[in-house]
């Protein structure tokens, strides 16, 4: 429904107490509107003009947990629109107040609750909605939100573990990279000015590290410039569908990224199923889903072949093996559930123990790493200072005892 907006409390048939937003020509159809629906109103007023379109609103992680797990309590005890109300007037100010708004505003004007989630779709993905769709047709929306809210709070603490781990090495990298630099453009061109009146051929090295310092020190800008541009050039070509494709098939090749990222997928694809069959989702609606929201496109690729494959009446294993992207484990298992009809909890068990895997090999890939970046840098460093001692002990050979 098009036109202004505007805000009621109202009371229904029952005497419960109702607030919300609709849409409406005019206060005299918003009224109207409400009386149809047998409320009694108290208060319709022109409700303020929000300052961000609902459409244009995203929600963190974090965030999304958190509005799933209050719906999940809420909607057991209430009906939605009431909870829904709930959340609103708990929210405050912000994105989170934006998003709820319109979800409501929605429930109010007699859509489902998938349905109103769909005005702001960067907060909630399709198999977000997908999921709460299917619990409100089932009847079991508190289940599938708090199961939702299980699934989302795990993708947060493995994104959250993994930016913990890598903030040292990063954090580590940046430092000797300010060192080397500084010792390069301020250290090295002071030193070499006491070699200038020598007139011995300085070292190889000396001569090596010098000249890189005086570039440093004239082009150091426009390296900059160039290294900005470059990270710049790259993440718009991440946009171009054959470069993104040709990125994420050399990601997955890769001898010790490719396995990592490979069980990453792998763990958010098997949990993602085995909630999707918990909200009675059908499998190939559920692939279909997975296959919009993969991280990769090649697994994106392989996702959807495996649909089609179902599709023709094959197994969901038959496919995933025959893809070749997804590791053995997953595979087994995948088989084991098709076997036995427990498919939602073999999935479950699978992504458990691929987190689990992912979790071990970057915790020790991240070892690894640390000392790694000690060494190259000391490495560096080793060589500045050396490319300096190198002329100071050919002065004091040509200087004798």
């Amino acid at each position: 429904m098009s036109g202004p907006a505007f805000v009621y409390r109202a009371v229904d048939r029952q005497g419960r107490a109702r607030e919300g937003r609709l849409a409406a020509a005019d206060p005299g159809a918003a009224r109207a509107d409400l009386v149809a629906r047998g409320w009694h109103v108290v208060r319709l007023d022109a409700a303020p003009r929000a300052p961000v379109p609902a459409g244009r609103l995203r929600l963190g992680l974090r965030q999304r947990a958190l509005f799933t797990r209050q719906l999940a309590a809420l909607v057991a005890v209430s009906p939605v629109e009431e909870a829904l109300r709930t959340m609103l007037r708990q929210a405050g100010a912000g994105r989170e107040a934006g998003v709820i708004g319109a979800i409501h505003a929605g429930v109010c004007e007699g859509q489902g609750l998938a349905q109103a989630m769909a005005r702001a779709p960067r907060a909630f993905p399709p198999v977000y909605r997908a999921m709460i769709g299917a619990g409100e047709s089932a009847g079991r929306l508190p289940e599938i939100a708090a199961r939702l809210a299980d699934l989302i709070e795990r993708q947060a603490q493995v994104r959250a573990r993994l930016a913990g781990a890598l903030a040292y090495p990063l954090a580590l990298a940046v430092v000797a990279v300010a060192v080397v630099t500084g010792l390069m453009v301020a250290v090295v061109p002071r030193v070499v000015e006491q070699f200038d009146a020598a007139s011995r051929q300085l070292p190889w090295l000396t001569r090596v590290v010098i000249a890189v310092s005086g570039f440093l020190a004239a082009w150091g800008w426009a390296v900059a410039l160039g290294l900005a541009l470059g990270a710049l050039g790259f993440a718009r070509g991440l946009a171009w569908a054959p470069f993104r494709a040709w990125m994420d098939a050399t990601l997955l090749r890769l001898p010790l990224l490719g396995p990592l990222w490979r069980d990453a997928q792998a763990a958010a694809l098997a949990r993602t199923l085995a909630t999707m069959i918990a909200a009675r989702l059908p499998l190939l609606e559920g692939l279909r889903l997975a296959a919009q929201t993969a991280g990769n496109t090649s697994h994106a690729r392989a996702l959807a072949q495996v649909a089609q494959g179902v599709r023709e009446g094959g197994s969901l294993a038959s496919g995933l093996a025959q893809a070749g992207l997804f590791p053995p484990l997953l595979v087994a298992m995948v088989a084991s559930g098709e076997a036995s009809g427990q498919l939602g909890a073999l999935l479950e068990s699978a992504a458990d123990a691929l987190d689990r895997s992912f979790e071990a090999a970057a915790a020790t890939a991240l070892a690894l790493l640390e000392p790694a970046i000690i060494v190259v840098m000391g490495g560096i460093v080793a060589l500045i200072i050396l490319s300096i001692l190198l002329p100071i002990l050919q002065l004091q050979t040509l200087v004798g005892p």
